[in-house]
């Protein structure tokens, strides 16, 4: 049976992708910071409606160097096929008045969580010659948003390492794609609820994506049919990076 790390998998699009990973007939261990209580529920619901299955919460703060080495160093040796890295830390500011320790603790979180994680599963996934490596990025890499410097920036790195590695490892059996989501109905966007329904007017789709779909794709990347898909990045935004920000 397949086994799967997703980083962030205790509430919002990190549960999403956990329970379909688990339908999908994965086993899946998964990654939590805040929502200890919600990540333990998720586990023991998951394994009694998926008898066989087997789901395992870790509490690991992504930011804390120290808590990160060693979670790697316990993987070291662990047979994963797959690795989503979901986990995200937003940090809104105009670059004129950006904080570093507040971008630098966004880009630990965003990007380097991910290249550490990546280095201690990605020598079992050549050894086997399979695996899979999804990072879930955001379309603020892709478009100019103001406010988004120190957190676009974070999702750029992903997605230049993310393509370097894909290309690093395709001859092995190992792929590496990018997800791009736009808005998600999360709790991440509480803090803008009140600017939600001029937002949803300015995304072709009139609305803001389901969890579940950003988890769909995830589950299509862990798939046999995508194993020819490496080095991608994949909007799924309602059309909102295909849309010039002009309006009349």
């Amino acid at each position: 049976m397949t086994r799967i790390l997703v980083t962030g998998g205790g509430k919002g699009v990190g549960a999403a992708i956990v329970r379909a990973l688990v339908a999908a007939g994965h086993d899946v261990d998964f990654t939590y910071r805040s929502s200890g209580d919600a990540a333990t529920a998720l586990a023991a619901d998951l394994m009694a409606a998926h008898p066989g299955r087997k789901v395992a919460a870790h509490s690991l703060d992504l930011a804390d160097k120290a808590a990160l080495e060693a979670f790697c160093e316990s993987l070291e040796g662990e047979a994963f096929f797959g690795f989503v890295h979901n986990a995200g830390q937003p940090y809104d500011a105009l670059a004129a008045v950006m904080q570093q320790d507040k971008a630098e603790a966004a880009m630990q979180v965003n990007f380097w969580s991910l290249t550490r994680i990546a280095k201690s599963l990605m020598r079992g996934m050549i050894r086997a010659k399979a695996g899979r490596i999804v990072a879930i990025g955001s379309v603020a890499a892709l478009q100019g948003n103001p406010g988004n410097a120190a957190y676009a920036a974070s999702k750029g790195a992903l997605i230049s390492y993310c393509r370097t590695l894909a290309i690093e490892t395709a001859k092995r059996g190992v792929t590496v794609n990018v997800i791009a989501p736009g808005f998600i109905d999360t709790d991440m966007m509480a803090p803008y609820a009140a600017y939600r329904e001029n937002m949803e007017k300015q995304i072709p789709a009139g609305r803001f994506a389901k969890p579940e779909e950003i988890a769909g794709l995830a589950v299509f990347l862990m798939s046999e049919p995508a194993a020819y898909m490496t080095g991608t990045v994949l909007p799924i935004d309602g059309g909102l990076t295909s849309m010039i920000g002009v309006h009349r």
